[in-house]
């Protein structure tokens, strides 16, 4: 499969609108991987996420705001595309990388983390985080594709999670073969 990273495992060819999951090293990795304990989906293997928009570039949440990158980067990395999971017809993978592109600059927030475990652990908070959480004024990477996705129609979860309640290790159990 030309074009993909090292270590990619999807049976299709990302196009754009596809989005991926990463693994992380290092200290952002392994916070983001205590992040996703807290939240309840153990010590997961994928601590990153964003949408592939065509051209060699993909969108994803950074710590500086969300940001438009060569796929490059992530070249021999563990890698698992959406591609061959996730059905999209061409105008949602049209509406999908314009939702991506019109999220650049959109602010990053770890505090998203904290507030996806207080959930899980029933604190006193409730609509508080919900409104908080669904603000796509800022995003984590999961957030973002979410997001993405759900601008163009198209709903990834449908357990009935509240908005932007999403995870990198969520979106990996979405591609579980």
């Amino acid at each position: 499969m030309s074009g993909l990273p090292a270590g990619s495992d999807s049976d299709s060819e990302p196009r754009p609108g596809d989005f991926a999951v990463v693994r992380m090293g290092g200290r952002g990795g392994r916070l983001i991987r205590i992040g996703q304990w807290l939240n309840g989906d153990g010590f997961a293997d994928w601590e990153h996420a964003f949408v592939h928009v065509g051209n060699g570039e993909l969108v994803e949440a950074q710590p500086g705001g969300a940001e438009l990158r060569p796929l490059s980067v992530y070249d021999g990395r563990p890698i698992r595309w959406s591609s061959g999971r996730i059905p999209l017809t061409d105008d949602q993978r049209r509406a999908v990388v314009a939702a991506a592109r019109r999220y650049i600059g959109t602010p990053y927030s770890a505090a998203d983390y904290f507030a996806l475990a207080a959930h899980r652990f029933h604190l006193p908070v409730g609509l508080l985080i919900g409104k908080y959480v669904a603000d796509s004024g800022h995003m984590i990477c999961s957030q973002l594709v979410d997001q993405c996705y759900w601008d163009a129609g198209v709903h990834l979860f449908t357990d009935g999670r509240w908005p932007g309640y999403v995870t990198p290790a969520d979106l990996a159990g979405l591609l579980d073969p």
